[in-house]
Parts: structure tokens; sequence; C-alpha cells
């Protein structure tokens, strides 16, 4: 029992400190997070898809006329938190198709020529920091074995 408790604090540990601060593969070693930056470039980049309160478009989960998929929700209802820091990263600062391979076609653009790594990070945290605690933790975790394996 008592291992099993240090690996929850151990794991709880890892999701405060994630969800505050990360650093991604590239890019310059990221900082304390400016959570109030983030949530004003958050409302100034990616609202007018994702939604002022994170809630994504509606209907996301069918694709639209083009055959492409809404803009997801950035709330625990959607499934960002699914993904890695890195990947998460990856995905703000090149866009999707450029990410995802196979010639998958997406409307999610980069904002790397538009907003510094450093940035990006501020909006990643500042999503993040909405998250559940539940949901902060299963996504410290996917960061923690992605980073492992590299």
């Amino acid at each position: 029992m008592l291992i099993g408790s240090a690996a929850v604090l151990a794991i709880a540990g890892i999701a405060a400190a994630a969800w505050v601060s990360f650093a991604p593969d590239e890019g310059p070693p990221a900082g304390p997070a400016d959570l109030a930056r983030g949530e004003r470039l958050y409302a100034e980049a990616c609202a007018s898809c994702h939604g002022a309160n994170l809630e994504g478009a509606a209907n996301w989960r069918e694709p639209g006329p083009d055959g492409r998929y809404p803009a997801p929700p950035h709330d625990e209802t959607g499934h960002t938190w699914h993904h890695s820091d890195r990947l998460l990263f990856e995905i703000t600062k090149k866009g999707t198709a450029a990410v995802v391979d196979d010639g998958y076609q997406s409307n999610m653009p980069g904002f790397g020529d538009t907003y510094s790594d450093a940035e990006i990070r501020d909006i990643l945290a500042y999503i993040k920091s909405t998250w559940p605690e539940e949901q902060r933790t299963v996504q410290a975790e996917i960061t923690a074995q992605d980073q492992a394996v590299r």
C-alpha cells in the first residue's frame, strides 16, 4: 500500500509541474508559464474556432462538407488532453496537416510564424490550466511516456 501511495504522489507531482510548464523537444527551454498571456493569446488566435470557453465547434466529431473535421473542444470534453505536450506543441506550431501523416487535411493552421515558442507554450499551459485534475494527471502521464520513448 505504501508503494501505491508513493506512485500516486509522484504522478500528482509530475502532473502539477507539467500543467504549469513543459519543454517540448524543439524551441528554447520552457520557463514558468504566463497563464494570463496564454489566455489572452488563446482569445486572439484560438477562440474563433475552438470556442471562447474551449467548447469547440458544433458537431466536431463529424466531418464537414469539405471532409475536414471542425475544431475540437480544448476543455475536458475533447481529446486535447489525450496528447503529449510535444505533440500539442508541434500541432500548434506547424499545423495538424504538417504533423499527421498520410495526406491528412485539416483547417488547423500552424502558428509558428505568428507566435514564439514561449507564446505557444503559454497558450497550451492556459488550456491545460482549465482542465480538472484527472485530465491534467492523465495528460501528464501521456507526456511522461512520450518523453521516455524519445
